[in-house]
């Protein structure tokens, strides 16, 4: 009777693996918000904002008084991550995609070579799914080895520059539009400047405001 009760048991923790396999290959708060995104009703128009928690930390519509304007960041995402997610995005058929990906996987041990084949991916089913909408890629943002909370990735700059040349040169492959941020995020020491964040990584409102400035001219939609 022990016997098949423990198999019994065992039998459940079996089939509730079973039931959520896959879960396990993102975050808690990853199921969490992209759950929620797949409920939101879609707008004709869209445009796009799609990255991990540095575009997940900032309120884009209300920064450029566009309720078109939908953020589709999800902190701690990675390539893959949004690559899993894409359907929900590309749904809406949005005018405009921009997208910043790839710090969280260096982060994680993840080669440049091993980031760049998903995000070729990503790019091919943006373009499969949704042909029409216009995907501006861009660079990853720098970082700053001086602030220790995020050590696995401040101290990713040689990285972030190597990747940022190979996501440049995929943009220009594709034929897409490249938005180097890099460059006016970083300070004379070659680092983040510490005037747009507080941790090394995540920006603060002032950071918010330079990237408005710098995308401004790519929101705009012609009529």
């Amino acid at each position: 009777m022990r016997f098949v009760l423990c198999l019994v048991v065992l039998s459940g923790t079996i089939i509730a693996q079973d039931k959520n396999t896959g879960d396990d290959r993102f975050s808690t708060y990853y199921y969490q918000k992209r759950t929620l995104f797949e409920l939101l009703p879609n707008d004709s128009g869209e445009i796009v904002f799609v990255g991990n928690s540095i575009t997940d930390g900032c309120e884009w519509g209300e920064l450029f008084k566009n309720p078109l304007i939908k953020n589709r960041g999800i902190s701690g995402d990675i390539t893959d991550g949004v690559l899993d997610r894409l359907n929900e995005i590309t749904e809406s058929k949005p005018v405009k995609i921009f997208l910043m990906i790839g710090v969280n996987d260096l982060a994680k041990g993840k080669s440049v070579d091993s980031i760049m084949h998903t995000y070729r991916m990503i790019l091919d089913k943006i373009h499969q799914e949704s042909p029409a909408t216009g995907i501006f890629v861009q660079s990853v943002l720098p970082v700053n080895a001086a602030y220790p909370k995020f050590k696995n990735h401040v101290n990713k700059t040689d990285s972030i520059i190597v990747l940022n040349k190979r996501i440049s040169e995929l943009a220009t492959e594709y034929g897409l539009t490249y938005i180097d941020l890099y460059k006016a995020f970083t300070g004379d020491d070659g680092q983040l400047d510490p005037r747009y964040s507080n941790d090394g990584l995540h920006l603060t409102g002032s950071g918010y405001i330079l990237w408005k400035q710098l995308i401004d001219p790519f929101i705009v939609i012609k009529r």
